[in-house]
């Protein structure tokens, strides 16, 4: 694949933007003080940036109520939320769940195509312009399933045409409801978890909801997720004959939600317990667990980007700190130990920054590369990020220490999102496995 690691118009636009609104509303003071607090979230800049902004619709299509962008305009926003240390779920709900969430509306579609007649199919697809099937890259691409946008339209449509509607999928509804800001999602999985590893399920179906209601109960507890906390709905993925990716309402009886002491506390960590909770089911078998592995797979990728936005803005202030700093009647910036280290970390970056905007690219256009790409994205950005934070940290001198000095955020998220989504060395094993290279 011969991908264009640029920075586009839209790209650039929405970074400026949103650069603007954090620096006004998430400044290091803002955030240091949010992290003493029981609840780090900030759900009033988190509502501006999803409902206003449209960073919660990037990836949904235009027929569900989305922007109909791709991973390489998430991928940008996500570096300005690194570079802010922004305390919001854009990640779990944003790209985790909203991919899971994609990835099952595709599945559902399909379903459905394969049920429709081949005449009716035809027609459907043909009145696809400007749906689906007019982007040219990213998940609205992939979504190019005529019955999806036939979902989206009122039952009514169908009718008069004397064909079936096309029933909307539980998938297809939430996503509409994520597009406008007005619901809050996390797929329950261990922070830790990476794409490509056996289905998640440490709940189980323990039994069927009240008659006629359409639900299951789930029992079961899920360590350490992220975004969970603020999250309105949780996709869980649960054991059965087969297993399956549910949703339950976190307000639900049955549901508790226990904080954890978390390294990073601009980005929160709980503990889900389920007890007979109610639940709907999203996806089943094969379709569950792409779904699955489709949102971890964007939160490695997305979860670069943010990483690249972090070790960017580390060494800008590095730098900019070299510069005023002096020491023995000169700027530190002047001594060549100093400069080197500076130009080194240059370096890791702009190689971080090409596997990031490449793997961006992979999930944009769905390209079979994608796993390779995430996965040396995810290796890089991390490693690049907890060396920036950590030389912040040091070439600040005694500053850089004190808790007024943003540096601890940057080190403390670089370090956290070092594990998440797997660690540099999970990924670069799976790398290695997929491009055929034998272990020593």
């Amino acid at each position: 694949m011969s991908a264009d690691l640029l920075y586009s118009e839209t790209e650039r636009d929405l970074a400026a933007a949103l650069a603007d609104l954090l620096a006004d509303r998430a400044a290091p003071a803002d955030v240091i003080a949010r992290t003493e607090r029981t609840e780090a979230y900030d759900g009033k800049l988190w509502r501006t940036v999803a409902a206003e902004i449209g960073v919660a619709g990037l990836l949904i299509p235009e027929a569900l109520g989305g922007a109909g962008a791709s991973y390489r305009e998430l991928a940008a926003a996500a570096e300005q939320f690194g570079a802010f240390a922004a305390p919001i779920p854009y990640l779990g709900s944003a790209a985790v769940a909203t991919a899971a969430l994609l990835s099952a509306a595709r599945s559902a579609a399909a379903a459905d195509s394969a049920d429709r007649p081949a005449g009716a199919a035809g027609a459907a697809a043909a009145d696809d312009e400007g749906g689906f099937g007019s982007a040219a890259s990213g998940p609205a691409a992939a979504l190019r399933a005529a019955q999806l946008r036939a979902a989206a339209q009122a039952p009514a449509a169908g009718a008069s045409s004397g064909t079936r509607a096309a029933p909307v999928s539980p998938a297809a509804a939430l996503l509409r409801q994520l597009a406008d800001g007005s619901l809050t999602a996390a797929l329950a999985v261990t922070a830790a978890t990476r794409s490509g590893t056996p289905f998640p399920a440490l709940a189980r179906v323990t039994g069927r909801g009240a008659a006629g209601s359409g639900t299951v109960k789930l029992t079961g507890t899920i360590p350490a997720v992220t975004d969970a906390l603020p999250a309105d709905v949780l996709l869980v993925p649960a054991d059965g004959v087969p297993s399956a990716l549910y949703l339950v309402e976190a307000a639900a009886p049955g549901v508790h939600r226990t904080p954890r002491v978390s390294l990073d506390m601009t980005r929160q960590l709980c503990d889900i317990t389920l007890d007979g909770a109610p639940a709907r089911q999203v996806a089943v078998g094969a379709a569950a667990e792409a779904a699955v592995s489709a949102g971890l797979a964007a939160g490695a990728g997305i979860l670069a980007a943010e990483q690249l936005g972090l070790a960017q803005r580390c060494l800008d202030l590095t730098v900019a700190y070299a510069k005023e700093r002096r020491q023995f009647a000169r700027q530190i910036g002047s001594f060549q130990a100093i400069k080197h280290r500076l130009a080194d970390l240059w370096t890791t970056i702009a190689l971080a920054r090409a596997a990031s905007r490449y793997a961006a690219a992979c999930l944009a256009d769905d390209d079979p590369d994608a796993q390779v790409a995430v996965a040396l994205a995810k290796s890089a950005c991390c490693e690049a990020a907890v060396n920036a934070a950590q030389e912040c940290v040091q070439l600040h001198g005694g500053i850089g220490f004190t808790w007024e000095h943003p540096a601890h955020l940057y080190l403390k998220r670089a370090k956290a999102a070092s594990v998440a989504y797997g660690t540099p060395g999970a990924h670069r094993a799976a790398l290695a496995d997929l491009v055929n290279i034998p272990s020593p």
